[in-house]
């Protein structure tokens, strides 16, 4: 999981980050591709996009009542 998260917090070269963290290139490439699609097969049971102007609706008015900072720039 630290290599994946390192690879996606700052995607460069996976062998400088191998060398960071220890491990090979091919390490590194392997992690991030079992990690990602590990992650994507659990997503629909996580992540839902809205799929009625209602919901859409509903979740913009939501994360603008959490980050008041950008409303103006939103309506």
């Amino acid at each position: 999981m630290k290599i994946c998260l390192r690879y996606l917090g700052d995607p460069g070269y996976q062998q400088g980050i191998g060398q960071e963290l220890g491990v090979s290139q091919a390490t590194v490439s392997r992690t991030v591709d079992r990690v990602v699609n590990s992650i994507v097969a659990q997503s629909n049971g996580w992540i839902k996009f809205p799929t009625t102007n209602y919901e859409l609706m509903e979740a913009k008015r939501i994360w603008q009542s959490m980050y008041k900072y950008f409303r103006q720039q939103l309506v």
